[in-house]
């Protein structure tokens, strides 16, 4: 997860595009021949998307940019903690 990406990814990029993206992803990882480097690399652009799905959401429900990036990456590193 990189807080950076994510903000970028929300500022630039609506959420429509943002779940399409998702969707390939996930289908690129079900293929065969994914190598575990792939799948690394695939997670990682997986989890910021998702990042800036849910900032784009906390957003839309009234919460400031900073705070829905906060909220996001406290809630990834607490479930990390776990």
């Amino acid at each position: 997860m990189k807080l950076p990406i994510i903000r970028q990814l929300y500022q630039t990029q609506t959420p429509e595009n943002l779940e399409k993206t998702l969707e390939v992803l996930e289908s690129f990882t079900e293929f065969r021949g994914t190598t575990e480097e792939d799948m690394n690399v695939a997670g990682e652009l997986i989890t910021n998307i998702c990042g800036a799905l849910e900032v784009h959401a906390s957003v839309q429900s009234g919460m400031s940019e900073k705070d829905a990036l906060n909220s996001f990456a406290q809630k990834v590193l607490g479930s990390i903690d776990k």
